[in-house]
């Protein structure tokens, strides 16, 4: 894996062009992950983009000034969504009302970002705080981590009525440009990544990262979920890539050697189940692990990620029968090494 070094990352709200007629937009985001990148595609009278960034005034903002500059007035006329996380479809609905913008996506991302639109945000805390009493969150923090159900309506402009599917192995026509769609599993139910066999390029949106791992978590409307079984599958459909395809991610640089990254990824997770193994040789909750799995002092956002990760990794324990969970009414879970 090697970092593209021909041109220089953009300010937040810039642009640069990568390829003829594909243009790195990077977009602030509020969180310690400061950045997320977005790809404008020039067509005849408009544009398409992958994906929008986060749903907040400082996006709309930059949006606005892009309209003015590299837009040159013309209309983002479809967005190609990888994934329904709010940096990712925060403002389809603004872009909708802005410009008549037609939403693609697949099918289950399209439906996760309208439920969580659309539900009833007190039912929704009161399933998160069972799910993190399970998981061995202690009492005082419940409330902290119930109240993070309300971000994503908050970060989300509107997700339109409406969908245009797409689904894996579709060619989609962008750019001047024939994409094939690839659809990866774990960080999110059914992301999309874009592939273009005759310009070397891949669009890898969250699914595989220069620098860091996609987070790949259990989540408290699916508790009993094992996205990391599904992630590392994934990963097999990156291996075929050839190493001088120029890769662009929805974070960080982008790169070239996707093959020698998904490599890296699975065994960073086979270093995590190893260690979230060895953590279980007394009976240990999902909190117990945080400690074992992620330094530093955890704020509630970035609580609800580590737990949802460790639990991943123990369903995958599990599943190997490398762990037995111990279930007592009224009690957390907690997972003990089977010595296999």
């Amino acid at each position: 894996m090697s970092p593209f070094p021909e041109f220089h990352r953009p300010p937040p709200g810039g642009s640069v062009e990568v390829a003829a007629g594909v243009h790195w937009v990077r977009m602030p985001l509020p969180y310690a992950l400061d950045h997320v990148n977005l790809w404008l595609l020039a067509e005849e009278g408009g544009w398409t983009l992958v994906d929008t960034g986060h749903g907040d005034a400082a996006t709309r903002a930059a949006w606005e000034s892009l309209e003015a500059g590299l837009l040159r007035g013309l209309p983002v006329r479809r967005i190609l969504c990888t994934h329904h996380h709010p940096d990712h479809i925060g403002l389809a609905g603004w872009m909708q009302d802005r410009w008549g913008t037609e939403l693609w996506a697949t099918r289950t991302e399209w439906l996760e970002g309208r439920t969580f639109t659309a539900g009833d945000l007190r039912e929704q805390e009161e399933l998160s705080t069972r799910f993190y009493r399970a998981g061995g969150v202690p009492e005082e923090m419940l409330p902290l981590l119930a109240e993070r159900v309300h971000a994503y309506p908050e970060n989300v402009s509107r997700v339109p009525p409406s969908v245009r599917r797409i689904q894996d192995g579709e060619v989609i026509e962008a750019g001047g440009t024939r994409w094939r769609v690839q659809v990866g599993r774990g960080h999110s139910p059914e992301h999309a990544c874009f592939r273009s066999e005759e310009r070397a390029l891949l669009v890898s949106g969250d699914q595989v990262l220069p620098h860091i791992s996609p987070n790949v978590s259990v989540w408290p409307d699916e508790p009993d979920a094992d996205p990391l079984a599904d992630f590392l599958v994934s990963l097999d459909a990156f291996l075929d890539v050839p190493d001088d395809w120029l890769v662009l991610p929805s974070h960080g640089h982008p790169f070239r050697g996707v093959r020698r990254r998904a490599l890296e990824l699975r065994e960073h997770h086979r270093e995590r189940l190893d260690a979230a193994w060895a953590a279980c040789r007394e009976p240990a909750t999902p909190h117990d692990l945080l400690a074992r799995l992620f330094r530093g002092r955890l704020d509630p956002h970035q609580t609800t990620f580590a737990i949802g990760e460790a639990i991943a990794h123990l369903h995958r324990l599990e599943a190997q029968g490398r762990v037995k969970r111990q279930r007592q009414a009224g009690k957390p879970d907690r997972f003990l090494a089977v010595h296999v």
